[in-house]
């Protein structure tokens, strides 16, 4: 089931990184290594060709597992090294972003309960996009729990046909029998006081939300942002990648707001940011350390290349 994975190019976030060599070994991918990660899928991305290491490791249960981490207060990751699911606990149950692919829906029951939630406490599912990688375990959570599940059209639209056109396993053998909330851009939903706010951010795909929403560490608080698509590897033409540029571009503007700047990115793809290093640095409660997750300027810089890359595939498609 997990040599699905193969198809892995047609989804997940493909960014610019370093010089890729050739080939990996176990060891070169062991811990989750962001920077070699990255250039490997660039490399992939670049040339349509998988190294065997990296497949055999996207494939690999145990390499993929990150044990569950308290990113901030009530904040969870329950993802696995190539792609995240945050859990937000509130006091009124559980708000889930993505759900990861269907070969890992398993792992991802058992990181929530392993954080101290149930599949039936978790109210509502918000979903970046239609791709595999972030909805192919809705089907599971769905049979578990009375939550419900949040996309915008485009995105329900997307998932429906790339469920429609793909192998079962990625959804768990089924996806969703139909749309349960068809979101737009600027909807808000409130679950045990938390606000969470959906940015229609396309790009990635034409269907691709963002999401918005406070965080805290003890006394501090900060605004965090989930980008839900990152890399240019699905585009249509250069209508979309003017879309993700504007996009990109709306969010910069949220970055750099004067009354209330977002300065935590809750990735949806841990590697694309460093995230999984810098996870490793998180000790709550310690009012002398800063938060290594609040990190405006990593935020400004991580636009900046994927607005420049958007440029550039701009000429391409133009041409």
């Amino acid at each position: 089931m997990f040599k699905l994975l193969t198809n892995l190019a047609a989804t997940c976030c493909i960014l610019s990184s370093s010089v890729f060599a050739q080939p990996l070994t176990p060891a070169d991918l062991e811990g989750c290594p962001s920077a070699t990660i990255n250039a490997a899928f660039s490399e992939f991305g670049r040339t349509g060709k998988m190294d065997r290491e990296l497949h055999r490791w996207l494939n690999d249960a145990q390499a993929q597992h990150i044990e569950p981490y308290e990113a901030f207060d009530n904040v969870y990751y329950v993802g696995v090294c190539w792609v995240s699911s945050w859990l937000i606990k509130t006091d009124e149950g559980a708000v889930l972003i993505d759900t990861l692919t269907g070969p890992f829906s398993d792992q991802l029951i058992r990181n929530i309960e392993s954080v101290g939630v149930q599949p039936e406490d978790i109210k509502l599912v918000l979903m970046t996009h239609g791709h595999f990688d972030h909805t192919g375990g809705a089907s599971k959570l769905k049979a578990l729990s009375n939550a419900q599940f949040v996309m915008t059209e485009e995105g329900w639209n997307e998932a429906f046909e790339d469920a429609n056109k793909r192998p079962k396993a990625y959804w768990d053998n089924r996806f969703l029998a139909e749309a349960d909330i068809v979101a737009k851009d600027g909807d808000s939903f409130t679950v045990g006081g938390r606000e969470f706010t959906l940015l229609s951010t396309p790009g990635h795909t034409w269907g691709t939300a963002s999401y918005v929403f406070d965080v805290a560490d003890g006394a501090n608080s900060y605004r965090a942002i989930s980008i839900g698509g990152l890399g240019l590897n699905a585009i249509g033409g250069p209508e979309q990648v003017e879309a993700y540029i504007e996009s990109i571009e709306r969010i910069e503007g949220l970055v750099e707001d004067n009354q209330q700047p977002i300065s935590v990115h809750l990735t949806a793809h841990p590697f694309s940011n460093g995230m999984t290093e810098a996870s490793k640095l998180i000790e709550l409660g310690k009012a002398s350390q800063k938060h290594p997750l609040d990190d405006k300027q990593g935020l400004i810089e991580q636009l900046h290349q994927l607005k420049k890359g958007a440029q550039q595939r701009l000429i391409v498609e133009q041409q």
